[in-house]
């Protein structure tokens, strides 16, 4: 199989000016292959790129690669690489540069939390200055669609060899934008880079700004302090459209939210104890009365624009049978447990945290909520099990690569037990491995969404999750703003962006 990326042409914009998008969490780091959340990535996209991108249509089209080549057998993949391209410290980007990056990832050393994407890579090898071949341990379907994860961006080698431990807090990379400052708790500072080997942006800056609280970032877009107010309440989409100077905008999204169990440790070792939530809580109302009817309510562990999406069978609200559940699992009277959730991280998070604390309650179950900020709460739900202190705690996932082997292996294979992946629910089936194991080696998309939809209705009778909803993203845009939209990968993009005078 072969392809060839191609250019994409837009309309002169104004140029100058800068973007200022208030966020509600901060940056965890800035190193690519480090970070472990969408806010983060949104902001890496404008300063590292990828060897490929997934298009908002769900395309996938080459990037820093132009072409690719598959042999026969699956197991030797052949990039050539768009020439021309200089990291923002001048450094080449060549197959050294991509090789370094791949190794880097790859190596067991870094940690990076996104290994899991390309371990099927055995080895990286420069067959000349402009083309890699990447040989694996077996044939790897989604290789190509992890390749467009921000996780796998191409950084300089120069810095990362002479910053150390300050590359996390001064990225370079081939993008539109170069890094120029961040303040913890703050805000993120990006500039153009005018030698940009695409088309060069308008905006002289983009900064991300931090604003925890909903209604803070409504009244800053409202008040023109900021120009783009991320995660906007449902509540607050209809009072925003009538503004003349603002525009209300809602992508679906590829994110899918949940409540995770720690299926390893009581009570919730039991099946018909994570049953029980699942029929306890009334997603409907959660999404109508919450979410203002921007969401839908999960009929699967995955999104419905995953390639491998199918609808299953989930759990009806039903409190009868939640309590008939608990009796048969040998809690009579009900129990107690403790349920983490973050703060400004998913649209109205506390609010939903609250809801199913009430209606828990109502089937016997006594729920203590404990609120994290993000960055705390992300390292806290991703410790080993030796030392993970979560009963049961809400958490997102975004499947940014379109492919559902992202979506389902990362999040219930047992290899992905943290601290290496993000199986928080320290879920174990063998078949469920099994079935993900076989779709990860077959190129037939057929054969692929049957094994998937095999996976997941085990996964869904087994119910290491409350499946809850998937999120649409609610953005208010300044009337000035053009060029700028929300991916369904739950990022910004700012690249093409302008300010009307």
């Amino acid at each position: 199989m072969a392809v060839t990326g191609f250019a994409a042409a837009a309309a002169p914009a104004p140029r100058g000016g800068t973007l200022i998008i208030a966020d509600g969490v901060d940056a965890e780091t800035l190193d690519g292959h480090l970070y472990t959340s969408s806010p983060t990535a949104e902001r890496m996209n404008h300063i590292c790129e990828t060897l490929f991108d997934l298009t908002p249509e769900g395309k996938l089209v080459p990037k820093l690669a132009v072409s690719y080549t598959i042999s026969a057998d699956g197991r030797r993949v052949t990039l050539k690489l768009r020439s021309g391209v200089k990291f923002h410290d001048g450094t080449p980007l060549d197959a050294r540069a991509v090789k370094f990056n791949l190794d880097r990832i790859l190596d067991r050393e870094t940690r990076a939390p996104w290994r899991g994407l390309i371990d099927r890579v055995q080895e990286v090898v420069m067959l000349d200055p402009s083309t890699v071949v990447l040989l694996l341990s077996t044939p790897f379907a989604p290789l190509l669609a992890h390749l467009s994860h921000s996780g796998t961006c191409i950084q300089s080698p120069t810095a990362i060899a002479t910053k150390g431990a300050g590359y996390a807090r001064s990225p370079v990379g081939t993008g539109p934008f170069k890094f120029k400052e961040w303040v913890s708790g703050d805000r993120v500072v990006v500039t153009r880079f005018d030698d940009y080997w695409g088309e060069k942006a308008s905006l002289d800056e983009i900064q991300w700004k931090v604003i925890p609280d909903d209604g803070a970032r409504v009244a800053a877009v409202e008040a023109g302090t900021v120009h783009v107010a991320k995660r906007v309440p449902p509540r607050e989409i209809e009072r925003l459209r009538g503004i003349r100077a603002l525009r209300v905008e809602i992508v679906p999204s590829l994110r899918t939210i949940f409540v995770a169990f720690n299926t390893q440790r009581p009570p919730f070792n039991n099946k018909k104890v994570r049953q029980a939530l699942n029929h306890a809580v009334n997603k409907e109302a959660i999404v109508k009365a919450i979410l203002g009817g921007t969401a839908r309510v999960s009929d699967a562990p995955i999104a419905p624009a995953v390639q491998g999406y199918s609808s299953i069978q989930t759990y009806p609200y039903d409190p009868d049978r939640a309590r008939a559940l608990l009796r048969e699992a040998g809690f009579p009277t009900g129990l107690k447990a403790v349920f983490h959730h973050p703060t400004g991280r998913y649209i109205r998070d506390v609010e939903i945290a609250a809801a199913i604390q009430g209606l828990a309650r109502r089937i016997g179950v006594d729920l203590e909520l404990q609120t994290m900020d993000w960055a705390t709460y992300v390292s806290f739900v991703r410790k080993p099990l030796a030392e993970n202190a979560t009963q049961m705690h809400m958490l997102g996932w975004g499947t940014v690569t379109g492919d559902a082997d992202y979506g389902l292996y990362q999040l219930f294979h047992s290899a992905s037990w943290p601290p290496l992946f993000f199986n928080t629910a320290f879920y174990k089936n063998p078949q469920v491995d099994s079935l993900l194991d076989r779709a990860r080696t077959t190129f037939d998309q057929s054969e692929r969404n049957r094994l998937y939809r095999q996976a997941m209705e085990i996964i869904v009778d087994d119910a290491p999750w409350i499946f809850l909803h998937s999120e649409s993203q609610v953005t208010a845009y300044r009337a000035e703003v053009g060029g700028v939209f929300m991916h369904p990968q739950e990022r910004l993009v700012a690249q093409g962006g302008f300010l009307r005078r």
